[in-house]
C-alpha cells in the first residue's frame, strides 16, 4: 500500500469524521425542563375486538391515568375530550406520560370539569424509519384504534419554548408539552366538549400557540376595544425619546401616554418591551383623549412577540394614522415587579449590513461590524447568506459603561423565508457565540437573513462572523449524505473492475487495497454522470424514458421551503460537491476494506487452532451436492422466514471460505520446504512441466512449490476484493433482518418482505462464488465482457440511486450474477 494513498485517504477520513461529529453533535444544547408526575402513572389497556387483536398481535391501545383519575376511569366510562398519542420511530407508548400528566394538572383549574382523555398507541417500538413495510399495518391499526376510541364516547420555533429539541426530547420537553396542552384545551368546543370542527378556529389557535404568540388568548384578541380607567393620578405623559420604568413592589395602576403627532416625521417605528410575560393588553392606540388621559383606545398588542426574557412589540408609525397617542400599561395590581422600556426608532439608522466571509475562507477572513447602541433594537443584515451549505460562527461581544441594572440582551437570527429563527439570551456585558446555519435556501426575492439585537442602551456590541469549515462539512453531509453510500458502492464496483482487469491482463490477482485505492476515478464517473444529468433534463428525452418505463433521474430534493413561489425545482450546487462526496465515499470504501482485511486476519488466528492445517487452495470450498442442499435450505429460509436472513447466512458461508484461505496462506507462508518456482527448458525450447504439489521429481519427500503459495494468495486477494461487494447487500437488508428478529414472538415470517426475490438471486451467487479461483476466472470466455460492466453500471448507479438506496441491490446483482456465471461457463 503506497504511503501517498494512505495519506490521501487518511485526510479524507478526517474530513468525514469531522462532518459526522458536526452532524451528530452540532446542535444547540438541550435546555428543556423535565416534566414531573405527582402520582403513579398507569396505562390501562383498551380491549379491542378479537378480529383486530388477531390481525395485530404486536400492537395495543392504552389509556393514560394517574391516581384518582386512573381509578375513576377503570371501567372506561369517559367524559373528557379524547386525545390520541402516536409514538414515532422506535417510540414507546409510555412517552405519552408527559402530555397526559400535564393535561391532568391543567384540568384541575378548568371550569365545568373540562379535561382530556389521553390515549396512546403501542406500535411495539418498531423501526419504521428503517423498515417501511410496517407503515401500512400501523395505518390500519390506527384506523381501528380511532373507531375503538370513538365507541367509548356518546359525543421548534414554538413561542414560549425558545429551545432546540431532538426527536425524542419533544415528548418530555416541559416547554413544548405545555404549549401543546394549552393548544389542545383551547381547541375544545365548550358546548360539545370535543375538539372543534371550525377550521378558522383551529388555524387561529394553532397559529397562536405554535407560530406567533401575541401574549393574548385568541378569545381576547377577538375584541380589540378597551375601556380606559378615569383615574388621573394613574396617567403620565412621556415627552422623552426613551422610557425606562421599574414597577414598585406595591400594586398600582399605571399608564404612560406617548403623543404621535410630534414623532411621525422624525421616526418610523415605536419599540416597546416588558419583562412581564402575562397575557394582557399592554400597548394601545388612543382614539380620543380627555385631558392628560385617554378616554377611548384600541388594543394594539396582537403583534406582540414573546422572547425568552420579555415580550416585545414593534409598531410602524405609518399604520397608526387613526390614533393620536400610544398608551403603554405598566400596571402591577398583583405587586409583581417588572420593567418596561420603550423608545422611538428610525429603522434606517438602526440597520447595518455586513458581508459574510466566503465559503472557502476556512475561518481566516472575518466579517465585522460594531454597533454603538443608542437604542433598544438593532438589525444587522447578513449579505450573501442564503444557501444551506453555508455555515458560520457568529460571535457577539458586548461592553457597557457603568454598572446599572439592565435587562438581558437577546440575539435573534431571523430567516425571513422560513420559521427557523434561533434565539440566544446573554447578560450584559458578555461574549456569546451563535451558530449560523440554514435549514432551507433562500427562494426568489426574499430579503436577507437578519441578526436582530435586542440591546441595552449605552452599550457597544461587536459582531464577528467567521466561516466554520466543520459546520460546512456537517451541512454537506446533512443535505447530501445519501450520496456517500452510493459513491462507496461506486468505488467498490470500480475496485472489482480493476481486479478483473488485472486477472484478464496477467492472470494474477492484484492486492486488495491497491485496487480499492484505485477505485476513486472521478474523471470516469462524475463527468458521465453530469452529462447524463444534462441529457435527462431535456424534455424530449424525458418523454422517451417515460414511454420506456425508465425511472426518473434521482436528484436530491430542493432545499427551498415548500409552497414558496420563485423556488426552483432542481439545484445545481450538489453537482459541484460531487467530487467531495465521491472522496468521502471512497474513504469509507478504503478504510472499510482495510478494517475487513484486519478482522479476517485476526479471526483466522483465533479459528486456526480449531482447524487442521491445510495447504490446499480448495479448503473451504463446497461440493456440487452441498451447494445444492444449502441453496434449497436458503431458499426455504427466505420463503418461510426472511429474505435478509438467507442473504446474511450465505454471506457468512462465503466469509468462512475467505477465512480458510487466510489460514491456508499463513500455513504455506510458514513452511520451509517449498520448492523454488522455476521452469526448465527442454531441448526443443518448450518449458518443462512443473511438478505437481505433493509429488517429488526424484521420489523423495513431497514438496510444495512456491507457485502453490502464489495461487492461494491470488485466490485470497480475489475473495477479499469481492467480500466488500458481498457485504453491501447484507447492510442494505439489515433493517429488514432487525425488524424480523424483533417480531419473532408474534410472527415467524416477515410480511411484506422486500428482499425475498433478491435473496434467491444473491444466495445463488454467494454459493457459486465460494468456489471461485483465479485460474478458473482467467480462462473464462465471459471475463472480457464482464470486466467492462462495472464502469457503466457505476455511472448509472450514481445517477439513479442517490435517493433510492434500495436500487443499489439491482446494480450489484447486475455485476455479481454475470461474475458467478464465469465459474460455470
Amino acid at each position: 500500500m503506497k504511503t501517498a494513498a494512505v495519506a490521501f485517504y487518511g485526510a479524507a477520513l478526517v474530513l468525514l469524521l469531522a462532518a459526522l461529529k458536526e452532524l451528530l453533535t452540532g446542535f444547540e444544547e438541550n435546555r428543556c425542563s423535565m416534566t414531573y408526575m405527582f402520582e403513579q402513572p398507569e396505562y390501562r389497556r383498551v380491549v379491542l375486538p378479537r378480529r383486530v387483536s388477531r390481525l395485530f398481535p404486536a400492537y395495543g391501545l392504552y389509556l393514560y391515568g394517574e391516581g384518582v383519575y386512573a381509578q375513576e376511569t377503570r371501567n372506561l366510562k369517559l367524559s373528557g375530550t379524547p386525545v390520541l398519542f402516536l409514538p414515532g420511530n422506535a417510540g414507546s407508548y409510555k412517552q405519552a406520560r408527559s402530555l397526559g400528566s400535564v393535561a391532568l394538572r391543567k384540568a384541575e383549574n378548568m371550569e365545568a370539569g373540562l379535561h382530556l382523555n389521553v390515549f396512546t398507541v403501542d406500535f411495539n417500538e418498531e423501526l419504521v424509519a428503517f423498515y417501511g413495510g410496517s407503515l401500512l399495518r400501523q395505518t390500519h391499526f390506527l384506523h381501528e384504534c380511532i373507531k375503538a376510541v370513538l365507541r367509548l364516547y356518546k359525543a421548534t420555533a414554538v413561542p414560549r419554548t425558545w429551545l432546540s429539541t431532538d426527536h425524542l426530547s419533544i415528548v418530555w420537553c416541559k416547554e413544548l408539552v405545555l404549549a401543546t396542552v394549552r393548544a389542545l384545551f383551547d381547541l375544545v368546543d365548550p358546548e360539545t366538549r370535543q375538539l372543534t370542527d371550525d377550521p378558522e378556529r383551529k388555524r387561529a389557535v394553532l397559529n397562536h400557540h405554535f407560530v406567533r404568540h401575541p401574549a393574548r388568548t385568541p378569545q381576547d384578541a377577538a375584541d380589540p376595544s378597551v375601556s380606559m380607567p378615569d383615574v388621573p393620578e394613574a396617567w403620565s405623559e412621556v415627552n422623552t425619546l426613551r422610557l425606562s420604568y421599574r414597577t414598585p413592589k406595591e400594586g398600582q395602576l399605571k399608564y404612560f401616554l406617548f403623543a404621535l403627532s410630534s414623532r411621525r416625521r422624525a421616526y418610523s417605528h415605536f419599540y416597546c418591551r416588558s419583562s412581564s410575560l402575562e397575557s394582557s393588553s399592554w400597548v394601545l392606540g388612543c382614539v380620543r383623549t380627555a385631558g392628560s388621559s385617554c378616554a377611548s383606545a384600541v388594543d394594539l398588542s396582537s403583534g406582540t412577540e414573546l422572547l425568552p426574557p420579555y415580550k416585545v412589540l414593534v409598531l410602524s408609525l405609518s399604520d397608526l394614522s387613526s390614533f393620536t397617542h400610544l398608551v403603554v400599561s405598566a400596571s402591577n395590581l398583583s405587586g409583581k415587579q417588572f420593567t418596561v422600556e420603550c423608545e422611538w426608532q428610525r429603522e434606517a439608522a438602526q440597520t447595518l449590513s455586513v458581508s459574510v466571509p466566503h465559503l472557502l475562507s476556512f475561518g481566516f477572513s472575518v466579517g465585522e461590524v460594531t454597533v454603538n447602541s443608542s437604542g433598544l433594537l438593532h438589525q444587522v443584515q447578513l449579505l450573501h447568506f442564503h444557501q444551506v451549505y453555508q455555515a458560520f460562527r457568529i460571535s457577539v461581544v458586548s461592553s457597557c459603561r457603568g454598572n446599572a441594572d439592565r435587562l438581558p440582551s437577546v440575539y435573534r437570527l431571523r430567516v425571513p423565508w422560513f420559521r427557523e429563527d434561533s434565539f440566544t439570551t446573554a447578560s450584559v456585558p458578555s461574549a456569546s457565540e451563535i451558530s449560523g446555519m440554514l435549514h432551507t435556501s433562500r427562494p426568489g426575492n426574499f430579503s436577507n437573513v437578519l441578526l436582530q439585537l435586542h440591546t441595552a442602551p449605552n452599550c457597544q456590541y461587536k459582531v464577528s462572523i467567521r466561516t466554520s469549515f466543520p459546520k460546512v462539512l456537517g451541512q454537506v453531509l446533512r443535505f447530501c449524505g445519501p450520496m456517500v453510500p452510493v459513491y462507496t458502492a461506486v468505488t467498490l464496483l470500480l475496485a472489482c473492475r480493476g481486479q478483473l482487469c488485472s486477472i484478464l491482463r496477467s492472470g494474477r490477482a492484484a492486492d486488495m487495497m491497491q485496487v480499492v485505492s484505485a477505485g476513486l476515478q472521478p474523471h470516469q464517473v462524475l463527468l458521465p454522470v453530469y452529462l447524463l444529468h444534462v441529457l435527462l433534463s431535456c424534455s424530449c428525452l424525458q418523454d422517451i424514458s417515460s414511454v420506456l418505463g425508465l425511472p426518473p433521474e434521482d436528484t436530491l430534493p430542493p432545499t427551498f421551503p415548500d409552497g414558496v413561489e420563485g423556488a426552483e425545482s432542481h439545484e445545481e450546487w450538489p453537482h459541484l460537491l460531487s467530487p467531495l462526496l465521491y472522496v468521502l465515499g471512497a474513504a469509507v470504501a478504503f478504510w472499510g476494506s482495510a478494517l475487513l482485511r484486519l478482522l479476517i486476519r485476526l479471526v483466522s488466528l483465533f479459528l486456526a487452532p480449531l482447524h487442521r492445517p491445510s495447504v490446499s487452495r480448495t479448503s473451504g470450498t463446497l461440493s456440487l451436492q452441498t451447494q445444492f442442499l444449502l441453496g434449497v435450505c436458503l431458499y426455504a429460509a427466505a420463503w418461510m422466514f426472511c429474505g435478509a436472513l438467507a442473504i446474511f447466512t450465505s454471506c457468512l458461508l462465503h466469509l468462512y471460505r475467505v477465512l480458510r484461505l487466510q489460514m491456508t496462506e499463513r500455513s504455506l507462508g510458514h513452511m520451509l520446504n517449498l520448492a523454488p518456482n522455476k521452469r526448465k527448458v527442454t531441448a526443443n525450447g518448450a518449458p518443462e512441466a512443473e511438478p505437481q504439489s505433493g509429488t517429488s521429481p526424484r521420489g523423495g519427500a513431497p514438496l510444495l512449490s512456491e507457485g502453490a503459495l502464489q495461487e492461494v494468495r491470488d485466490d485470497l486477494q480475489l475473495h477479499l476484493s469481492l467480500m466488500p461487494l458481498l457485504i453491501l447487500p447484507v447492510m442494505l437488508s439489515a433493517p429488514s433482518l432487525i425488524h424480523w428478529s424483533r417480531n419473532l414472538r408474534f410472527s415467524t415470517r416477515l410480511d411484506p418482505d422486500p428482499w425475498w426475490l433478491h435473496s434467491v438471486m444473491l444466495a445463488s451467487v454467494y454459493l457459486l462464488l465460494i468456489n471461485a479461483t483465479v485460474s478458473k476466472l482467467s480462462i473464462s470466455r465471459l471475463l472480457p465482457v464482464i470486466s467492462r460492466l462495472p464502469l457503466p453500471l457505476a455511472v448509472t448507479m450514481a445517477t439513479f440511486s442517490s435517493l433510492h438506496l434500495y436500487r443499489l441491490a439491482y446494480f450489484l446483482e447486475a455485476v455479481l450474477v454475470p461474475l458467478a456465471f464465469c465459474f460455470i461457463f
